[in-house]
């Protein structure tokens, strides 16, 4: 295995309590005007750094934070309790209720130190689950907010149907093993070919760098305890992003969920091509055009 360095970024550090939490920078380019304050929110199977900070030789912009950097936006992510460089010590399986709260110490922190009231926030799966009950929770922190490969009551997802099968397993102990085959698997669960080798083989090094286990408490509640977010309470302009071929993303479970938003400045947009782990595909920069189109998208000036 290659072991990863990251480096280009300024490491943060902030409490939940006595839990110490790890957050990664990479400032906004000064060439070019502010465009807002990003904050990255992982999944349930690896770190923050390996999903929106990612190197891969020969596939230019594979960092996610980057490309937006050089665009004006401040980019944050951080690692969940249990995850990454964030501490793993308590006896708990961190759950996705667990992960809004981070995100409430996180955000605390980012807005004292960028002096930005509200962010632009970004989850993917577990973490879209995550962003979109921090959003609830604090809707005067969130000024947008883009939910990838998010799923709401799970009807009709054949990842979560096959995962349940498991579910005493994850019910039984607070973490899972992952190894190499595990990164591999989320590849090729849905539609193989929708990424490329190295970009597979770059992510793994990545992930496994940090952990050689997860959390078991996302999966947890993605199989026995949806829906955790209600649509109606939550008034930020959202994005739900969906790949094409993503098992867990079931297409009439978002479209209910989108049709009970209650704010009308909101988007959906199906990215073809794409299956689960979006930023690291080959339609890449696809995905970042959509979300780069809805966060630096224009405030209504008439709102009826």
């Amino acid at each position: 295995m290659n072991r990863i360095e990251w480096t280009g970024g300024t490491p943060h550090w902030t409490n939940k309590g006595e839990v110490r939490l790890f957050l990664w920078q990479k400032a906004a380019s000064p060439k070019v005007p502010h465009a807002g304050t990003i904050l990255f929110v992982h999944g349930s199977s690896m770190a923050s750094q390996p999903t929106f900070d990612l190197s891969v030789p020969g596939r230019p912009n594979s960092s996610v934070m980057d490309w937006f950097a050089e665009r004006g936006f401040d980019t944050w992510c951080m690692d969940n309790e249990g995850y990454g460089r964030s501490d793993k010590q308590r006896a708990i399986n961190c759950d996705i209720s667990n992960g809004a709260d981070d995100l409430i110490a996180g955000s605390d922190y980012i807005r004292q130190v960028s002096g930005a009231s509200r962010l632009l926030v970004y989850g993917i799966s577990s973490g879209a689950l995550k962003a979109a009950l921090f959003a609830q929770r604090h809707p005067e922190r969130v000024a947008r907010l883009a939910l990838d490969a998010f799923v709401w009551t799970g009807e009709g997802s054949p990842t979560l149907a096959e995962r349940r099968k498991k579910l005493p397993d994850f019910l039984a102990k607070n973490r899972r093993p992952i190894d190499r085959a595990f990164v591999h698997s989320i590849f090729n669960r849905d539609h193989p070919g929708c990424a490329d080798e190295a970009t597979v083989e770059a992510f793994a090094d990545a992930i496994l760098t940090l952990d050689d286990s997860m959390p078991t408490g996302t999966y947890v509640d993605m199989c026995s305890k949806l829906p955790l977010v209600d649509p109606q309470k939550i008034s930020a302009p959202t994005l739900i992003m969906r790949g094409e071929f993503d098992g867990i993303a079931a297409l009439d479970d978002l479209l209910a969920f989108y049709r009970s938003l209650p704010s009308t400045n909101k988007q959906f947009s199906i990215m073809q091509g794409i299956s689960h782990a979006s930023f690291q595909q080959k339609n890449y920069l696809m995905v970042y055009h959509i979300l780069h189109a809805f966060f630096a998208m224009p405030e209504p000036q008439y709102k009826g």
